[in-house]
């Protein structure tokens, strides 16, 4: 009963991205006919052909990729040295900035649209990549930081000595033993941070207004905009949108299953 109720629940979840495959594979035809058709009787790539040649599908890609990429780069830098201090220095409300650096975290994004759009306007910082990859820094950078605080006190600092003895800098002691002993950590915040910034519609909605600066996801949207709605197209931008996600997250997912598992237990 339990491998059935999984099995039930996994099939709910993967439905709608499975119809989404299934359609984006049919011609117009098959896509509006009823009753409806799960599979595809005259599969075609016509769909996909249509979306590389009518849309910036390539560009919205290549912004996407620049920005998710960018923005956890520079998150998880920053997010590995922040834990790494609460941690290991002792200073005056290190313990308060511990249990409070989620609250950056608690407020949506909606709430935090407005402030940022007039900030980066004023800076010139609007239709810029470099302004989208700050605001999705300050979004995920505050989980990203309690993440690894958690992951990190459960290394042993004995171990950080034993290479300080050896003759390790203390830089040296963290690229060489903390973060290969902290790699589930980081690679689980790692895909946080890639995900929160991949899915994003409201900050590249506001922040960038010409269409060679557009994500995937405010790009695309474009096409439910359109006069007539081609949803063959529209399902075959949602299966390509979705593959660089799937794919990251397959490659790590054991270690995203080893960094929560870790992170979760304090002390």
């Amino acid at each position: 009963m339990v491998y059935l109720c999984a099995a039930l629940v996994a099939f709910i979840c993967t439905a709608p991205f499975l119809w989404m495959a299934s359609t984006a594979f049919k011609p117009p035809r098959e896509v509006l006919t009823w009753p409806p058709i799960i599979l595809p009787k005259n599969p075609t790539l016509n769909n996909f052909v249509v979306l590389f040649r009518d849309s910036l599908f390539t560009t919205f890609l290549q912004n996407s990729l620049v920005t998710a990429f960018g923005s956890t780069a520079i998150s998880i830098t920053i997010a590995v040295l922040g834990a790494y201090s609460l941690t290991r220095y002792t200073y005056r409300g290190r313990n308060q900035m511990a249990t409070f650096v989620l609250l950056g975290y608690m407020f949506p994004p909606i709430v935090l649209i407005i402030p940022f759009f007039v900030w980066f306007y004023n800076m010139g910082l609007t239709d810029n990549y470099l302004g989208l990859v700050l605001a999705y820094v300050a979004v995920g950078l505050p989980f990203a930081v309690w993440l690894l605080w958690a992951f990190f006190q459960s290394i042993p600092l004995e171990l950080e000595e034993a290479a300080w003895i050896d003759g390790a800098t203390r830089a040296r002691a963290i690229w060489h033993v903390i973060v290969p002993l902290a790699i589930p950590g980081v690679i689980a915040t790692s895909i946080f941070t890639f995900i929160v910034a991949w899915n994003d519609y409201l900050f590249s909605l506001v922040l960038m207004s010409t269409d060679p600066h557009k994500t995937l996801t405010v790009g695309l949207a474009d096409l439910l905009e359109r006069p007539t709605l081609d949803w063959g197209v529209i399902m075959a931008a949602g299966v390509l949108i979705t593959i660089p996600a799937l794919i990251f997250f397959v490659i790590t997912q054991n270690y995203l299953i080893k960094g929560w598992g870790a992170g979760a237990v304090k002390g």
